[in-house]
């Protein structure tokens, strides 16, 4: 059977989707946030708002098991090896559900720890305990959903990523105003709207996969613990993990030293993020495009198809950022005064805006090279650029910040990026060979 063509049709078909996808988070957060202020309390919102980044952080660290499983699937169907695209399913559900039942069983020690590192006010702390305890038993659920959307990015069917998403979220608003407003569950019945939607995820998502489960390969233990195998797959996740939480520390660091440079301008640096947040939402898809068809052309060991699919999505990628740095410098004005109403948070940030709009595109390399690496798993170079390109970040930190200030912290963020970039271009040469001799 022939090949199917890398085109730009392909690209955008992986790509769009995951675009959609990614608009209905920030939608789901705003809600969530307006129907406990319609309690007419501070408490609630803060409550639900400390009780979701506690959980947002823990999630966070599994992030690695969509990255893992999307590109080593995606190699498995490459080489034509459909046993093994089931077997990787069963094997990262397998890790999702042990996980997420890990932090059920210690949570108590897991709250305790969060509330030592983020100490809130009694009535806060005892409304997000409640919202905790509910939501705590949906984590075997959400983590084991990265397994899901890592396999179905793979195959390319991110318009069941789509679906996913839209009925995780779209359930869990119905049942957020249900819950609150319509019951009067409060805090703990936006907990159990999240709660009911991320299991009913779960349900869908493998309904999604089904055609993984339609033989027994999912179920071929010999297969599944295979040592070699297990031994592979520990060793993607494990660098994958390593460079994210590198990665997270360097943002942390930003955030830290904003801090220092007042009150204003860390206003003004939260504000600005958001548009970093915006370019993620905004260009992932263009990565996601790249994981699967760089992973499929290397797994069949075909290093043309590897160049050609990096070089399309690549393509759509730089002309996003572009188009997100010209809207960020044109209609950045706006967005920042609709995020905030502090005369001396919008003066600042204006001030600073232009390194948002410069932001994509300095990054957009890192950001696809990421993806390519991904779907290439070559992890190791990946883990290996990031320890380099954060070593750089600190020593631009050090001689920038003294000397400009808050410029100097968004300069030394740029800096990051294009040793992200720089660090994995380098590298890429080797991957192409890779590909070919495999």
């Amino acid at each position: 059977m022939a090949e199917p063509l890398l085109t730009h049709r392909r690209v955008l078909r992986i790509a769009l989707p995951i675009v959609l996808s990614n608009a209905t988070v920030p939608i789901l957060g705003a809600v969530d946030t307006g129907v406990v202020g319609q309690l007419g309390q501070a408490a609630p919102i803060g409550a639900v708002g400390i009780g979701a980044v506690i959980l947002a952080t823990i999630y966070w660290v599994f992030g690695f098991l969509r990255m893992g499983t999307s590109g080593m699937v995606a190699q498995a169907h490459g080489a034509g090896d459909v046993a093994e695209t089931g077997a990787l399913l069963t094997r990262a559900l397998m890790i999702g559900l042990a996980a997420g039942l890990t932090f059920v069983v210690f949570q108590t020690a897991i709250f305790a720890g969060a509330f030592a590192l983020a100490p809130a006010s009694a009535e806060v702390e005892g409304l997000a305990r409640q919202y905790l305890s509910i939501r705590i038993w949906g984590a075997p659920a959400t983590i084991s959903l990265y397994a899901v959307t890592g396999w179905l990015i793979a195959l390319e069917r991110t318009r069941s990523v789509l679906v996913l998403q839209v009925w995780m979220n779209g359930l869990n608003v119905c049942l957020d105003l249900w819950f609150v407003l319509g019951l009067g569950y409060g805090v703990g019945g936006v907990a159990a709207a999240t709660l009911v939607a991320e299991w009913t995820g779960l349900g869908l998502g493998l309904w999604l996969c089904r055609s993984a489960f339609s033989g027994a390969q999912w179920r071929d233990w010999a297969r599944v613990f295979d040592p070699a195998r297990l031994r592979r797959m520990l060793a993607v996740n494990t660098d994958i993990m390593l460079r994210s939480v590198v990665l997270q520390l360097s943002f942390t660091t930003f955030l830290f030293l904003g801090a220092r440079q007042g009150d204003v301008t860390l206003a003004a640096n939260q504000v600005l993020l958001q548009f970093l947040e915006i370019t993620a939402y905004g260009l992932d898809g263009f990565a996601f495009a790249a994981e699967s068809l760089v992973g499929q052309a290397y797994g069949a060991g075909r290093g043309d198809r590897v160049r050609r699919a990096a070089i399309l999505t690549s393509q759509w990628g730089v002309g996003g950022a572009f188009v997100l740095g010209t809207a960020f410098l044109l209609g950045g004005p706006w967005l920042i005064d609709l995020m905030s109403t502090a005369p001396e948070v919008r003066e600042a940030a204006r001030h600073y805006l232009f390194w948002a709009a410069l932001a994509p595109v300095i990054g957009i390399a890192s950001w696809m090279f990421d993806g390519i690496f991904i779907g290439a798993t070559r992890t190791r170079d990946m883990r290996n650029a990031m320890i380099l390109s954060v070593a750089v970040y600190v020593v631009a930190l050090l001689v920038l910040v003294p000397a400009f200030g808050n410029h100097g912290l968004w300069a030394a963020l740029m800096v990051l990026n294009i040793c992200r970039g720089v660090t994995l271009w380098l590298r890429y040469p080797a991957l192409e060979r890779a590909a070919t001799a495999g």
